[in-house]
């Protein structure tokens, strides 16, 4: 290791232990105790993300939940970037990070796509715009939120790499990985043809 290199770890820990308070934020169990409907995790699939908190009946809130969980993602990596490209990847890792394993919960947090995005804002928009032309275009043919982001979030590092986006690519990779990891039971429903279909009642 490079002195150069050795001096720039303590930027990458800050940015990564930054990014992860951050993303830690559990903003939908907030903004429903807030609003007087008691413990998201105790309803639905028990998450703390958007989707479930569409399950209280408040669209609002579950909007809310949707910008703050992206945003925090957005925040870290734009904070980062003031140090340069690798903190603000690292900020972003945390930030992804911290949502999916929030310390205050037990390390029980939300599937990552609201954080994903927000990362990816902050890093490459025309990623972004990739991201949801690929969302939209599954979203709408098979009427599967869950196959829709699961597709455009793999393809989100490919997309990174054409770009020339190589280390933004490497990290999307990575939060790739961990977003198909949280919806493991939503690929075992997809495969069992079981899971809920977009506009679907009961």
């Amino acid at each position: 290791m490079t002195p150069a290199e050795a001096a720039s770890l303590p930027m990458l820990f800050a940015g990564l232990a930054g990014g992860y308070l951050l993303g830690a934020i559990p903003f939908g169990l907030i903004f429903t105790r807030l609003a007087g409907l008691g413990d998201v995790r105790a309803i639905g699939s028990g998450n703390i993300g958007a989707t479930n908190v569409l399950r209280t009946g408040r669209k609002g809130l579950a909007a809310a939940t949707l910008l703050g969980d992206a945003l925090k993602g957005t925040v870290a990596v734009l904070a980062g970037l003031h140090f340069g490209l690798e903190p603000a990847l690292a900020a972003g890792l945390g930030a992804f990070l911290g949502h999916l394993f929030p310390v205050w919960l037990g390390f029980k947090g939300g599937k990552g796509v609201a954080t994903f995005l927000g990362v990816l804002l902050a890093l490459s928009p025309v990623g972004l715009l990739a991201f949801a032309a690929i969302w939209l275009g599954l979203a709408f043919g098979f009427r599967y939120s869950s196959l829709a982001a699961l597709a455009a979030s793999a393809a989100t590092p490919v997309v990174l790499w054409a770009l020339g986006q190589p280390g933004v690519a490497w990290l999307f990779l990575l939060l790739a990985a961990l977003l198909w990891w949280k919806h493991a039971p939503n690929i075992r429903r997809l495969r069992a043809g079981t899971e809920g279909r977009i506009g679907q009642k009961g």
